[in-house]
């Protein structure tokens, strides 16, 4: 087992980054995959009036996606190559307004399994000024074996 946070071979990262390009909602929302480390991933979503709600927040939707893909891409990065990863469950505590120049995602493998694996997601907001704790929850992924993504 990969110690949690280290650099991974260029070919998990390219597995990471080929499979992050075919999420066509990833792609809608323009989130970009800005860092991969075995069970870390670093999801960025720049700010656009077309993300927010009508207070003008990033809307609790693009942040829990931009949560649920960090942690489903930090438990894929452990998988074995001929597997591909699910969600199961996950739950998110909205705890400050989300705004900011872009979002940063970042899911956290807590827990590794065989079947199960258990991440941390946590989301902040992010200006040249600070840096604020937007979201924070946990989230339980399915390896499938035997099915690459």
């Amino acid at each position: 087992m990969m110690e949690i946070g280290s650099d991974l071979p260029d070919a998990t990262v390219d597995r990471i980054r080929d499979s992050f390009a075919r999420q066509g909602l990833m792609s809608l929302l323009g989130a970009k995959l800005e860092e991969v480390k075995a069970g870390v991933v670093t999801i960025r979503l720049p700010f656009r009036p077309e993300l927010t709600q009508q207070h003008g927040y990033f809307h609790a939707g693009g942040t829990a996606s931009i949560a649920d893909s960090a942690g489903g891409y930090a438990g894929f990065t452990l998988f074995p190559d001929d597997s591909s990863v699910l969600t199961v469950e996950f739950k998110l505590n909205l705890i400050n307004p989300a705004r900011g120049e872009y979002l940063e995602a970042v899911g956290r493998v807590v827990k590794p399994g065989r079947t199960l694996t258990i991440c941390q997601l946590d989301v902040w907001g992010i200006t040249p000024e600070r840096k604020i704790h937007v979201a924070t929850g946990l989230q339980t992924l399915i390896c499938v074996q035997g099915r690459p993504a």
